[in-house]
Order: structure tokens, then C-alpha cells, then sequence
């Protein structure tokens, strides 16, 4: 009997390439502190210092340079207030446990905010329970400055390349953006599946080179020429994703010298240089979609050949110009504190985490912050499914066990923990792309050997490792997600209906009043859609892992979102054809395929599943009508639902 599809799913290993530099820096930052303690015959100072290089690893993540400053240092200050709260009540019972508890609340509720958040949250508590749990070597100050020296040595090694590579992984990620594209117009025309894929990759890239660009140019306050150069260069792609459905419905493919072109211009950003010729030899367009990509790529080839000062009248991306620092710190705390769902899930974190302290208070369990620990990587909101996170806790920690034995049986600690911490610490970066569980095997053995440091206990170390992690899955399994009700729904159906009503407002602005007809603005929802549409597949994914009834809920979905992923395409195709010569929609036909989206937006928010509905549709309107395939789109979309009603009302959530 075949394994469930949930569970080959969250045990498939992901592709991802091996970052060998990250791998070398991790290698240098966990040995280089213990080699420096033994010879200073301080050798407990140096694994506390390999400890905080340990979580600035696992924190190097963000290809810009400027953003590594903010990846690894911010959290690792958080992480070093978390020792200090931790160690002021080690061993003082049932204040560490309320402590600990009112930690995990604050860094539960912080982790919602974004990114560096996220880390910074996790370290606080990860550190204040080890704080809490281990006696920490020297006075209450010396602990979390060994450890921000850690972290501040895995920075120093991330910024080493600063000077010679500077700038160039922005460019790698905007020539990457451009080279999907070439591969999106090189399926245009052909077919819908390959079509599809490929544009999901072009929204994939798009974000990140965004998102790249646009951190980078905040640090910069907008003033960089270069980075206003790549800005530029990303926001010339727009007319050329807008003109790429337009071109795959006429169903014929594009001349192989566009995507060509495209490629082209790609090289010389990677490069860093301006191109003339990538526009020369472009054929002669035929017909409105033809006409759009040709215009709009000429557009892009003339931004990506253009010399000397950027422009910096036109730096905001089309997700709308950044706000200044200070402006988003304070909508991010008033968000935290605002916000319903920051305040649930830092109560959920809070109740598993003074579970877990309670029990190993009341019940004598070795090494009892590793409970703890486990439920706070567990439980990440960011980091997927709470299911199989704590399923693949449990099976890494097992895998990551069978390396330790062989480590803290074999290896005596000294100067032979040396090389062999050199060979363990490049695993965690090489293995962390490929899944939680490869992750969890890698860190397990390196925790491990540092803990052996700290209490020189060997292979005793082995069995209560493996029995924590096994309570802190189960209580974060029990407490933090069959108990709570929103652990058995999918948000992908609210998700969905957002897009569509944002798809309904799209419409409004594409063909409204002539007042109304904002290029930037209409870009910018656009944009949102689409990266709207491609985190619902990410969400998609993860619900697919889930166990049953969760997952088979949300692969009921899937139908829709390919349904509407072909509504948002076909709308700015059909603006595309309006903007090249085709007559544009009366103000009926647009009111009119308004309401259904609008119609068909509530009908999804009601529904769990979708199956069949009949509703009528009035008067479908020319069939020549520029909005005629987003009209059929529409009622393809629709007519994945059940009827419950003589209005063909959809049905509601079960």
C-alpha cells in the first residue's frame, strides 16, 4: 500500500543548490571560536561564542550585503536580551516559568511582523529558555556578549566580499526576473499548462528581485543610482508582463527573436552594462497583442541601454514607493498590537511554552529547555505547516541523533572537536534549503557537541535530546494545533475571494471613466494581484501537506485557483488589446462583469467547495467584446460550485 500523498509530500526533499560560500562561513564561524578557547584555555567561553555563531548561520540568509547587516545583527541583539532575562532566573522555578511564558506572548506576537521579525522574535525566546535552562559560564553580562561576538563573526565573514561584489547579487536577481520573462514570452502562444507555469515562475522572480532591490534601496533612502537603475529596470518589465497574455491568447507563438532580445538584455544587467542592440532586429508586429510586446519590450531595451545619471523621478516600484523607517515601525507596532491574529498566535506559543516549562518543573526531565526549544521551532507561523514541522522535528532529531552518537562516542573533546565541528557546520547552510527535517539533522549533532562542551556529559546526552524533542512535538502537536479550530480550515477560499474582488476593482480602473485611468496606479494593483495569486499557491502547498480531512479540503480548491489565476490574465489581456487598437467595453459590459466578480468574490468567501453553478448571467454582451474572455473566465470559475439556492447561491463553509 502506497504512503498518503500528504505524507510524500512532506517528507519530498526540496532542489536547491549548495551555497558553498555560506557553507565555507559556517565552517570558519563554529570552529574558529572553539580553537580560540582552547588555546586561551577558555574552552566553555568558546562554545557559548560558537553557540551565537550558530544562530547568526542560521540567519544568513539574504543575498543583498546591506541586508545581511539587518538579518544577522538585529536578531542576534534580541537573542542576547534573551539570555539576559533567562539567566536572571535560572533555577528560580516558577518565576522562570512566568518569565519564560511572558517572553514567548511578546515573541510570539514580534514574529508576525516580517522577516527579520520573525528571526529576531525566535532568537529572544530560544535564547531566554536556554538562558533559563543552562548554567551560563561567568557573570550575567559575559554570556550574551560571547554570543553577540558570535554572531557579530558571522556578519564579519558575510561582509568580507562587500567591497569586490557589491551590488551584484541585484543585478543577479533582476537578470533573473528577465530571463523568466523571455521564458514566458517563448511559451506564449503555445501551451496553456507550460504557459502557466512559467508566468507562476515570472511572479516568483519578480517578488524576489523586488523585494531585493527595494530593501536595499530603503537602507539607501532611494538615493543610490545604481539601485534606482535596477528599479527602473524592473519597472520596464510591466509593460511587458501586461502584454504577454494578450499574446497567448491570440494563440500563435512570438517570433523566437523576442525572447531573445529579452535574454540580451538580461546579460548586460548581470553585467552591469548598457546595451543598443537588444531592440535592432525585432520583426515587424502584426495584430494589437504583437503590437503590445513589441512596444513594451522596445520600452525595456531603451531603459536597459540608457548611460550615466539614473532617473530618479521614477523610483517608486509597482508596489507603491516604500514608507520611511520610522513610518512602518510605527504601523508594524500598532499591526502588533492591533491585530487579532498577532495576539492568537502569541497567546498559542505562550500557552505550549508555559506548558512545557510547568511540566519539566513539577517532573525531573534532563536537559528540560530542549522541550521548549522544540516548541518554539515547531510552532513558527512562517515556517509551515505545524503538522509536519513537528513530524519532521521528530524525524530529523532522530537522523541528526545516529551522527552524534558517533560524534560523542568516538571524538574526545579538545582540539579534535576542531575539525570535526569544521566538518558539521557547513551541513546546516548545504542542507537547511532542502526541508525542515535535513535542517534539523544538521543542527542536531553540532547542538550537541557545544552541549557536551558546556557539561561534558558525552552520549548521556543522547536519549533525554531525543525524548524532549519527542514531548516538545507532541505538546506543540496537541496544544498548539488540534486544539484550536482554525488548525482544521484553509484560508486559501478567503484568500481567493480577495483576489477576485481586488480582480473586480482592477476591471473598474482598467475600463472606468477616463479620470480613472491611472497608468501607475492601475500597474501597481496589477502587481498585487499577481503576488496576491502566488502567495495563495504557497498556501496551497502548505495545506497540501497537511493530514487528512485539511489537505483533501484544500486540493478541492485547486480548480479555482487556476480559475482565477485565468480571470486576472485574461482582464489584463483585455486591457492590453483596448490600449492597441481594440474598441473599448461600454460602461454596461463593465458594470456588468464588475458585479459577477463581486458576486462570485462573496460566493467564495461562503464556501468551503466548489462544484457547479447555474446563475444567470443576464445579457453576455457582444462576443467580439474585449471583455468577453474575462467574462467566460468568469463563468468557467463559477461554475465550479453547487447550487443551494434557486439564485445559484454558493454553498456555505461546512
Amino acid at each position: 500500500m502506497p504512503p498518503p500523498d500528504w505524507l510524500v509530500r512532506t517528507l519530498r526533499p526540496q532542489r536547491a543548490p549548495v551555497p558553498w560560500a555560506a557553507a565555507a562561513r559556517a565552517s570558519i564561524a563554529l570552529a574558529a571560536p572553539l580553537a580560540v578557547g582552547l588555546a586561551t584555555h577558555h574552552f566553555t567561553y568558546g562554545a557559548v561564542v560558537a553557540l551565537g555563531a550558530l544562530s547568526g548561520v542560521v540567519g544568513d540568509t539574504a543575498d543583498a550585503y546591506r541586508m545581511r547587516i539587518l538579518n544577522i545583527a538585529v536578531p542576534q541583539l534580541f537573542g542576547a536580551l534573551g539570555v539576559v532575562l533567562g539567566t536572571q532566573v535560572y533555577g528560580q522555578g516558577w518565576l522562570a516559568v512566568a518569565v519564560v511564558t511572558t517572553v514567548a506572548l511578546v515573541s510570539g506576537m514580534i514574529s508576525t511582523i516580517g522577516a527579520v521579525a520573525s528571526v529576531s522574535g525566535l532568537l529572544l525566546l530560544l535564547n531566554c529558555v536556554v538562558g533559563a535552562g543552562l548554567p551560563m559560564p561567568g557573570d550575567w553580562w559575559l554570556a550574551p556578549l560571547l554570543i553577540l561576538t558570535g554572531g557579530l563573526l558571522v556578519l564579519l565573514l558575510a561582509l568580507l566580499a562587500w567591497p569586490l561584489r557589491g551590488g551584484v547579487p541585484e543585478r543577479a536577481a533582476v537578470a533573473s526576473t528577465y530571463r523568466s520573462v523571455a521564458n514566458l514570452l517563448e511559451a506564449a502562444g503555445t501551451d496553456d499548462l507550460s504557459y502557466a507555469e512559467t508566468r507562476i515562475a515570472v511572479t516568483q522572480s519578480l517578488n524576489q528581485a523586488y523585494d531585493l532591490v527595494l530593501a536595499r534601496r530603503a537602507l539607501a533612502h532611494g538615493r543610490n543610482p545604481e539601485q534606482v537603475r535596477l528599479v527602473s529596470q524592473l519597472n520596464a518589465l510591466t509593460p511587458v508582463l501586461e502584454a504577454a497574455p494578450a499574446a497567448h491568447q491570440c494563440g500563435v507563438p512570438l517570433s523566437p527573436r523576442i525572447p531573445a532580445a529579452v535574454r540580451e538584455i538580461a546579460e548586460a544587467v548581470a553585467a552591469g552594462r548598457t546595451t543598443e542592440s537588444a531592440a535592432r532586429d525585432l520583426p515587424a508586429p502584426e495584430g494589437p497583442a504583437a503590437r503590445a510586446v513589441d512596444q513594451a519590450l522596445r520600452h525595456a531595451a531603451e531603459v536597459a541601454s540608457r548611460r550615466g545619471e539614473a532617473d530618479f523621478t521614477n523610483v517608486a516600484d509597482r508596489l507603491g514607493r516604500p514608507a520611511a523607517l520610522r513610518v512602518r515601525a510605527r504601523r508594524a507596532a500598532r499591526g502588533v498590537l492591533l491585530s487579532g491574529a498577532s495576539w492568537r498566535y502569541g497567546l498559542r506559543l505562550a500557552l505550549c511554552i508555559g506548558i512545557a516549562q510547568s511540566l519539566v518543573s513539577l517532573i525531573a526531565v534532563p536537559r528540560s529547555y530542549w522541550v521548549a526549544l522544540t516548541i518554539t521551532f515547531v510552532l513558527k507561523p512562517d515556517f509551515g505547516s505545524v503538522f509536519s514541522r513537528a513530524l519532521l522535528r521528530a524525524l530529523g532529531t532522530a537522523a541528526g541523533l545516529v551522527v552524534a552518537a558517533a560524534v560523542l562516542s568516538e571524538v574526545p573533546l579538545g582540539w579534535w572537536s576542531v575539525p570535526v565541528m569544521m566538518l558539521l557546520a557547513p551541513l546546516i547552510p548545504a542542507l537547511t534549503p532542502r526541508g525542515y527535517a535535513f535542517q534539523t539533522a544538521a543542527i542536531t549533532p553540532v547542538i550537541l557537541l557545544l552541549s557536551d562542551i558546556l557539561n561534558h556529559q558525552g552520549t548521556a546526552l543522547l536519549w533525554p535530546r531525543l525524548l524532549d524533542s519527542l514531548m516538545g512535538c507532541a505538546i506543540a502537536l496537541v496544544v498548539g494545533y488540534l486544539l484550536w479550530p482554525e488548525s482544521w480550515h484553509t484560508r486559501i477560499g478567503d484568500r481567493l475571494a480577495d483576489a477576485v474582488r481586488d480582480t473586480a476593482a482592477y476591471v473598474d480602473s482598467a475600463f472606468g471613466a477616463p479620470g480613472e485611468r491611472d497608468t501607475a496606479a492601475r500597474a501597481r494593483m496589477r502587481r498585487r494581484l499577481y503576488r496576491d495569486l502566488s502567495l495563495i499557491r504557497a498556501e496551497f502547498q502548505r495545506a497540501l501537506t497537511e493530514p487528512p480531512p485539511m489537505g483533501k479540503r484544500a486540493a478541492a480548491w485547486w480548480p479555482l485557483v487556476v480559475a482565477v489565476e485565468r480571470i486576472v490574465d485574461a482582464t489584463t489581456a483585455a486591457r492590453v488589446r483596448v490600449g492597441h487598437g481594440s474598441p473599448p467595453p461600454s460602461a454596461a459590459e463593465v458594470s456588468r462583469v464588475s458585479a459577477q466578480l463581486r458576486e462570485l468574490s462573496e460566493g467564495l468567501r461562503e464556501s468551503v467547495v466548489l462544484e457547479e453553478v447555474r446563475a444567470d448571467f443576464g445579457d453576455p454582451g457582444s462576443p467580439e467584446g474585449v471583455l468577453e474572455p474575462v467574462r467566460q473566465e468568469v463563468a468557467a470559475a463559477r461554475a465550479i460550485g453547487i447550487p443551494t439556492g434557486p439564485t445559484g447561491s454558493l454553498p456555505s463553509a461546512a
